[in-house]
């Protein structure tokens, strides 16, 4: 195979994004640290993981030559990837400039974990430097209204799973009748008609 078609860009994508999204960036603060940080393991992101693409030529098909190119990765993709490392990432203080951890080569940025018995971030690591708040109950302050009273799914063990959603508070159960629309039929031309169906179902909210 020999490489033809047209690349996508990336190196052309990572310096305009970094004229855009980073010249934003006001102070020398963590916040600001953190944010440069952070941009750029998502650029790094998107550059590792491009993909090789090949189209075949040759007779009926054949692929006695092939040409290749390489190819950005899905939105779909860095986001799954981005995901996994926001889960995964480590809060992060400014680094003691006498420490051997915040030499220059080992962290540029003077970011080190504020976990001592953690690794320092490595440049595709996503870091934050303040505590999300605390979303379980009512707040003014920041504005968050608590899970209580929200419905949950009480066989779930996801997100939706009264035991996450309720952040430990337990939930009660009620059952309710609930009628609802039914067999719709079209007929021609143009009615709707539909039955009204009645079922029971029994529904968990957190306490």
């Amino acid at each position: 195979w020999h490489w033809g078609g047209c690349s996508d860009n990336v190196e052309f994508g990572r310096m305009f994004t970094r004229e855009f999204v980073d010249s934003s960036e006001r102070g020398r603060d963590l916040r600001y640290l953190t944010n440069l940080h952070n941009n750029e393991a998502g650029r790094m992101t998107v550059s590792t993981e491009m993909r090789q693409e090949c189209k075949c030529h040759g007779m009926s098909g054949s692929c006695t030559v092939r040409t290749c190119w390489m190819r950005l990765p899905s939105f779909r993709t860095v986001g799954d990837f981005l995901k996994d490392r926001f889960d995964g990432a480590s809060r992060v203080v400014y680094a003691n400039k006498g420490s051997n951890r915040a030499s220059h080569k080992a962290n540029p940025r003077h970011l080190e974990p504020e976990n001592p018995a953690h690794k320092s971030p490595s440049s595709m690591d996503l870091v934050y430097f303040e505590k999300s708040p605390n979303f379980c109950s009512y707040s003014g302050k920041t504005g968050t209204l608590g899970t209580s009273g929200r419905m949950c799914n009480s066989t779930s063990p996801g997100l939706d799973g009264c035991e996450l959603l309720c952040c430990g508070r337990g939930f009660k159960t009620r059952t309710e009748t609930v009628t609802e629309r039914c067999h719709c039929t079209f007929h021609w031309c143009c009615h709707v008609s539909c039955l009204n169906c009645t079922s029971t179902r029994t529904v968990s909210t957190c306490k």
